[in-house]
């Protein structure tokens, strides 16, 4: 064996194994790439400087633990936008730096760029894949501009307005169950339960055609996503794709999965059945408790400023007088400006989802001159925006004149932003405002609702939730689900 004298490192006469030299490259490797990494990591801290800070708990852990997913954590949150107005650092232990940001201008440079450029941080939303797949939640890049552009005609007018009819018949489910709950006066609910089910409900009805009777039956139906998609594919085949729409509009409207089914792009290629059902999954996730926590916190609104509920239910009254059955048609939903009014407040003030994160693939330059360097990730407080007092004074009010049309002429479009804004915004923002305007405004026809017995304490999750559920009391009115 070849002997080499490794005097220079202090080590005498050995004898040079490959091993030996395989061990050696391997530390001098290493030792690069922590000095690289560490050159970097100080780069980065000292180009982050001019970002302000609160006091960390401790060198080690930083900020975690500081803000919980709770009543405390979002007052904290609210507290802080109080004193940085803009953007501030936040650290997740001592290596890992992360821009909070909460007012619409700091925002823009962000949410307004192209997807590529600044795409979604995938550190948390990567759990969500074994769950959603590869759909428009998760995927990226030259997948997800592709995905995006053959789903944007499932959320034409022309296939969402169909799905009022829908709207409103499981919305007359869930009232149908609340009068009977409150034979004896009124019913103490659970709003989050009730109305889960009833977007649920909805869902499969629009994306599936199928009718689970989910809000009567204990058992819900799952995993028959594929079996759906592969029945309709077959029927697509043996049909022809005119005679199969041709046979739909007879019997029903076009559900999601038939969109689906049915997109194609300029060169002809459709979606695989993996990306249909990723798609699928997706839309409902996103669909149904989102859209049950936005209806949710309306009524909890409402039931605390009933001056506001009773000008809706006078508006929805007025719109519906003398006609049978009292249901709300598309053409409705531009006659209600109040309760649009009201749901945006609410959406405000309590927005579904309260934070996204975009990690920033290059330099981004903000309007007053500083930069967010590139690698590191963005926190976009949707929470933060919505009650940062520069934008909103007295923010934690309930005040739905804020969105009346005058009121709106000088606020940044950036100030509202409970569906994202930009190129990743929510797909489905147009589907889940009318199904939550059918709904607040059939309600509001039948039933009148009071607060609970105790104030509910909030509790952010994937979505915003309330801790032990958002209990309300619900009384009928004389005008009854027919």
């Amino acid at each position: 064996m070849s002997q080499l004298s490794l005097s220079w490192l202090g080590l005498g006469q050995l004898a040079a194994s490959p091993w030996h030299l395989l061990l050696l490259a391997g530390a001098a490797w290493l030792l690069a790439r922590i000095l690289t990494w560490s050159h970097s990591f100080y780069d980065n801290c000292c180009r982050l400087q001019c970002f302000p800070q609160p006091p960390r708990r401790s060198w080690l852990w930083g900020h975690l633990g500081l803000v919980k997913s709770n009543e405390e954590g979002l007052r904290m949150i609210e507290d802080l936008g109080h004193y940085f107005r803009d953007v501030h650092l936040w650290w997740m232990g001592p290596f890992y730096p992360v821009l909070r940001l909460v007012h619409p201008t700091f925002v823009a440079p962000l949410l307004q760029a192209p997807a590529t450029i600044i795409p979604k941080d995938m550190l948390f939303y990567n759990l969500l894949k074994p769950w959603l797949g590869d759909g428009l939640l998760l995927s990226a890049g030259d997948k997800w501009s592709h995905h995006r552009r053959l789903l944007t005609p499932a959320f034409h007018f022309d296939i969402l307005k169909p799905y009022v009819k829908i709207f409103n018949k499981s919305a007359g489910i869930m009232h149908a169950k609340w009068q009977h709950l409150a034979l004896e006066g009124s019913a103490h609910l659970d709003m989050f339960e009730h109305i889960s089910l009833m977007t649920l409900d909805s869902l499969q009805k629009c994306v599936f055609s199928f009718d689970s009777n989910c809000q009567e039956a204990c058992n819900l139906v799952h995993n028959f996503t594929d079996a759906v998609i592969q029945e309709r594919r077959r029927a697509l085949i043996s049909r022809g794709s005119h005679d199969f729409l041709k046979a739909k509009a007879k019997t029903k409207t076009l559900d999601f999965i038939d969109v689906l089914l049915l997109a194609k792009d300029e060169d002809g290629k459709q979606l695989s059945d993996e990306d249909i059902r990723a798609e699928a999954d997706t839309f409902m996730f996103e669909g149904h408790d989102t859209t049950a926590s936005g209806l949710s916190w309306v009524l909890y609104n409402l039931a605390k400023h009933p001056e506001y509920q009773e000008r809706c239910r006078q508006e929805v009254q007025e719109l519906l007088r003398d006609r049978e059955p009292q249901e709300i048609e598309w053409d409705d939903l531009a006659q209600l400006p109040f309760l649009t009014m009201c749901i945006k407040e609410s959406l405000r003030l309590h927005p579904p989802v309260t934070v996204i994160a975009r990690c920033s693939t290059q330099d981004v330059g903000l309007p007053d001159g500083r930069v967010i360097p590139k690698g590191n990730i963005c926190v976009i407080s949707i929470f933060g925006i919505h009650h940062n007092p520069s934008i909103w004074p007295d923010p934690e009010v309930y005040n739905p004149f804020r969105f009346d049309p005058e009121n709106i002429k000088e606020r940044s479009p950036l100030a509202f932003i409970p569906f994202s804004a930009g190129p990743r915004n929510c797909i489905g923002q147009t589907f889940a405002m009318t199904e939550m305007k059918v709904v607040l405004a059939l309600t509001l026809l039948r039933f009148r609702v009071l607060p609970g017995e105790e104030e509910p304490r909030r509790k952010p999750e994937l979505i915003l939730r309330a801790e032990g559920g958002l209990w309300l009391r619900v009384e009928p009115l004389s005008a009854a689900p027919r």
